[in-house]
């Protein structure tokens, strides 16, 4: 069977805060970038940021940050995906041509939101108000979404930083709810002697993403993360994205009834991208905090996430 996130356990009750709006909830403010903004965060980007992130590479070496996806990844329920193979019109081994032509083709069926990938700023908000004011009565439609479709999503090439917040906490590992505080970032910024800044993209390693190959059911029921007041502080840094090697950025079970905060601070509040289910673990192991960041997202039309598998080259 599918392993599946049982957050209706790890929260105690998410049932009722997504079927209402969530209380004393910030207001979601005009984009600076002005009223008809739908990129966000990644306006920061630019051909300077690109040509000062290149200066980083001193190998060469590449190392890729997305994990192999197949029909038993745990997603968010009732995510799943699922490849098919098809040898279209090729019964007992029918070739085409003098030149005996054979191919294989596949089909994918499933949801964007499986294994590493990229929240678009029409994935959360609040109260049915997404990034920049843009309610979802108006950009939503079972097609694919009018406005903030992940397609809209440019090039990300920059600096990326990688803060080791389980060392930072003395730990090889963070276990299921364990809070990464703003004091806990701080001290992996000065471990490392790095501090992400505008335009970069910054990556949280919990240690977190081991437990996938040890216990899948654990894994996709909980993670360490952050919390709103770590949200913010990110934001407040001006990054493009926040990633993680956990599958939703944030500490699950929660501590209370606000439930994906630290989602609207950044994708709703101030058009940060999410990246989820980073693998960390061979830039962790080779000590590397600071690297140039390469992501391509696909361009499906009005689609709200993305699967990916962003590089990262020191």
């Amino acid at each position: 069977m599918r392993p599946v996130i049982a957050l209706a356990v790890a929260a105690g009750c998410l049932a009722a805060p997504f079927a209402a709006p969530i209380a004393a909830a910030q207001e979601i403010p005009v984009s600076r970038w002005g009223a008809d903004d739908e990129i966000g965060a990644a306006n920061h980007l630019s051909p300077a940021k690109v040509q000062e992130a290149v200066r980083l590479v001193t190998t060469g070496k590449t190392y890729a940050l997305g994990i192999p996806v197949d029909r038993g990844t745990p997603a968010f329920p009732p995510r799943n995906i699922a490849v098919t193979v098809m040898a279209p019109n090729q019964p007992e081994g029918v070739t085409f041509g003098s030149n005996k032509m054979s191919y294989l083709d596949d089909m994918v069926t499933g949801w964007l939101g499986v294994g590493t990938q990229i929240d678009g700023l029409a994935h959360l908000g609040t109260d049915s108000t997404f990034y920049n004011r843009n309610k979802m009565k108006d950009i939503f439609d079972t097609t694919g979404v009018k406005k903030l479709g992940a397609h809209k999503i440019p090039p990300i090439v920059t600096r990326g930083v990688l803060l080791d917040v389980a060392k930072a906490k003395g730990k090889d590992r963070l276990m299921e709810g364990d809070l990464v505080t703003v004091d806990d970032i701080k001290a992996a910024e000065k471990a490392a002697g790095i501090s992400p800044g505008k335009g970069d993209v910054v990556v949280l390693h919990t240690g977190w993403l081991s437990m996938l190959g040890e216990d899948a059911k654990r894994f996709g029921a909980g993670e360490p993360g952050i919390d709103a007041e770590g949200a913010r502080y990110l934001a407040g840094k001006d990054v493009v994205a926040v990633g993680a090697d956990t599958w939703g950025i944030e500490a699950v079970p929660f501590k209370s009834d606000r439930v994906w905060e630290g989602h609207q601070i950044l994708l709703a509040q101030n058009g940060i991208y999410i990246l989820e289910t980073l693998d960390t673990r061979a830039l962790v192991k080779d000590g590397v905090s600071e690297f140039l960041f390469v992501l391509g997202a696909p361009r499906y039309t009005g689609s709200i996430q993305a699967i990916i598998n962003p590089v990262a080259i020191r």
